[in-house]
């Protein structure tokens, strides 16, 4: 049942001068937190140590959630107690916490905690505990009594030595033991060294880390862990080991900091919504975390009013567009409830990593973050196109829309451990664009994950209804319609990547080689495919837009044999694609319902041959996402000259993208 009070955030009113860009202030922020943690409190155990939010479970079971809800919800407690120092009715909130730590690491307790030996999942969430009794030390740490105080120090102390797996979870470790350092309790030199260590074998160059291990250089594993996982908890380790941080490791991770931002700040649209790329997208604003830190740690890389304007931005995107469901509860999904978008250790709490954006309310109500006035995104000064090295990605924003869009060469997240992650697909990597406007179509939960991180072959996206993955997608289709997919990827450049057709849904054997290729510019990218290997008999080529979603079904315009078609949503949303090259490529629509995070309906516009595509054989598209005027214009133009395509865009400027013309290369891996 709907509870009334929890209905209307009441939010103060906006100040257009400090904030001209979101309208927003501090109390904007300290009253839609305080709104949260008075949702989540009606679902708490009478011990205060559980909160079982309503949702399905996930792989780790009920108990593991209720723990989650309770770590999760006091990581946004903590910031809003320690920015408040205490005051401002925060105490109570300190009280209420309390008291779930009593009974949490009471094992007589009927809601006491999960305990890590048992319980994986544990880990991560002493991770958030440990970090907010940090923030909070003299508001509850201090306030226990000793007994409690015992008990606590003993349920975190099953962290150290113990097994985590070989990606982010290294710094749930760190974290925790730097906090029971600090108090005086069991801690290990080797897992510190471990966790730094491993981190600089991830870490790609210009402020990005691959998350975790699995797979050899160039690293493939890109999303936002980057930000919210590996730059945040490092710097927290170092702000809770004080003098016993290891010299010159603050400075390094905050030098890092600033050269990620450096790009991150070009992935966030004009209407605050961050890439929608990568796992654990449920988490929304958490994206800002990454910014909040560079003000929290003294990084530098940004001026204050633009850092307050991404964050403000970010939480007011997710706030206008119902991600608080009735009763004040941050639902599974990206704004409302959608089921497919969540993983398989996805439980009814995972949303409130949330909190991880809200880190800016331990900065005061004084500190220039708060004071400063916003200033633009780069979306918002012009248009742009930039290349991330790093990731893999080429990045194109367009002032007239606020919309940001990656045509993606480099991420897959593919595992090159025998039998794992190359006969699955996941949709929120091997897509070949992403964007802050829209979301791939979903057929499900994504590849089920084992705690060490191995994939099991379920791919539930590669089995749509319709024929399978459409948007911004590239794919083969065999004799019987199923779509080959990429991973795993060979990058060749920013712009540039090859990989094997495999169906990992049936038992064909891998396909031929298919290289492809993008430029970007304005809201087109020009798409290239060539066949570097013969085709089994009766195969097609199918190249696909944009999944561009409305409250009712989008609009659409086809003309299959010119090879254009283009899908409107209610809002102006507009997909268009263009076949500029290749024979036999014809035009056409899909619709679908339920399947994308961003609205009900959504329909994608798509190129496709007839069967008997030939190796050899290039097809060039143009793939256009925008609301501006340029989006329904005059489409570029490419030529093929041998390996080369030289795009001329309709504004008068050239292009060119070379493509590999084979896979006997040094630069491509034999498999």
């Amino acid at each position: 049942m709907t509870d009334p009070r929890l209905t209307d955030l009441q939010l103060p009113d906006e100040d257009r001068e400090l904030s001209p860009y979101t309208g927003w202030t501090r109390a904007h922020w300290e009253r839609t937190a305080d709104r949260m943690l008075t949702a989540v409190q009606r679902y708490a155990t009478p011990g205060r140590a559980l909160i079982h939010l309503p949702g399905p479970p996930s792989g780790s079971g009920r108990h593991s959630d209720g723990l989650e809800g309770y770590a999760r919800t006091f990581l946004l407690a903590a910031f809003r107690i320690a920015g408040a120092g205490g005051a401002d009715g925060t105490q109570e909130l300190a009280d209420r916490y309390a008291a779930g730590l009593a009974a949490g690491t009471d094992p007589a307790a009927a809601d006491r905690w999960p305990r890590m030996s048992d319980c994986n999942q544990a880990k991560v969430e002493a991770a958030s505990i440990a970090l907010g009794l940090h923030e909070t030390r003299p508001w509850i740490w201090d306030r226990l009594t000793p007994a409690v105080q015992g008990r606590v120090v003993d349920w975190l102390a099953e962290m150290v030595g113990a097994w985590v797996p070989d990606n982010n979870w290294v710094w749930f470790q760190a974290v925790v033991e730097s906090f029971l350092r600090s108090v005086g309790g069991p801690w290990k030199p080797s897992d510190i060294e471990h966790t730094i260590d491993r981190t600089e074998s991830w870490y790609a160059g210009g402020g990005w880390y691959a998350d975790g291990a699995g797979t050899a250089p160039p690293r493939r594993n890109f999303d936002h862990y980057s930000g919210w996982a590996m730059h945040l908890y490092p710097l927290w380790y170092c702000r809770i080991s004080g003098a016993d941080a290891e010299p010159g490791l603050a400075d390094r991770y905050r030098s890092r900091l600033r050269d990620y931002l450096t790009d991150l700040q070009h992935l966030v649209g004009a209407d605050g919504a961050p890439l929608h790329q990568g796992r654990s997208l449920t988490y929304r604003n958490a994206a800002a975390a990454a910014f909040w830190a560079d003000q929290v740690f003294r990084a530098q890389a940004l001026e204050p009013g633009l850092t307050r304007r991404i964050g403000s931005g970010m939480l007011r995107h997710f706030v206008d567009r119902g991600s608080l469901d009735g009763n004040g509860l941050l639902p599974l999904g990206w704004y409302g409830e959608h089921l497919p978008l969540r993983q398989s250790y996805s439980g009814p709490a995972s949303p409130y990593w949330a909190s991880k954006g809200f880190a800016g309310l331990l900065l005061p109500a004084d500190h220039p973050v708060w004071t400063a006035v916003e200033q633009p995104l780069p979306v918002e000064r012009g248009d742009f196109v930039r290349t991330l090295h790093a990731p893999g990605w080429v990045a194109s924003g367009t002032r007239a829309d606020g919309i940001v869009r990656i045509a993606n060469h480099g991420a897959d997240h593919a595992d090159d451990r025998a039998g794992a992650g190359q006969h699955s697909y996941d949709p929120f990597y091997c897509r070949w664009a992403y964007s802050t406007a829209t979301g791939p179509e979903l057929g499900g939960p994504g590849p089920a994950t084992d705690a060490d991180g191995a994939v099991h072959p379920s791919s539930p996206d590669l089995d749509l209804p319709g024929g399978g993955p459409l948007d911004s997608y590239v794919a083969l289709l065999d004799a019987e319609g199923r779509p080959s997919h990429r991973r795993p990827l060979h990058r060749l450049g920013a712009d540039r990547s090859v990989h094997r057709a495999r169906w990992p849904q049936t038992d064909t054997a891998d396909g031929p080689w298919l290289s492809t290729g993008s430029l970007l510019r304005g809201p087109w990218e020009v798409r290239a495919v060539r066949i570097l290997g013969e085709p089994a008999p009766g195969s097609r080529l199918r190249i696909g837009g944009w999944a561009v979603a409305g409250a009712e079904p989008p609009t659409a315009s086809v003309q299959p044999e010119a090879g254009r078609a283009r899908v409107q949503a209610p809002d102006g949303l507009l997909g268009v694609v263009v076949a500029l090259h290749g024979d036999g490529l014809r035009a056409g629509v899909r619709a679908s319902t339920g399947r994308t995070s961003f609205a009900p309906h959504a329909a994608v516009a798509f190129l496709e041959t007839g069967p008997g595509v030939r190796v050899g054989s290039v097809y060039v598209a143009a793939v256009a996402l925008g609301r501006s005027a340029e989006a329904a214009g005059p489409a570029p133009e490419a030529a093929v000259e041998g390996d080369r395509v030289v795009v001329r865009w309709p504004d008068g400027h050239s292009d060119e993208l070379v493509l590999e013309g084979n896979t006997e290369t040094r630069d491509i891996p034999q498999e």
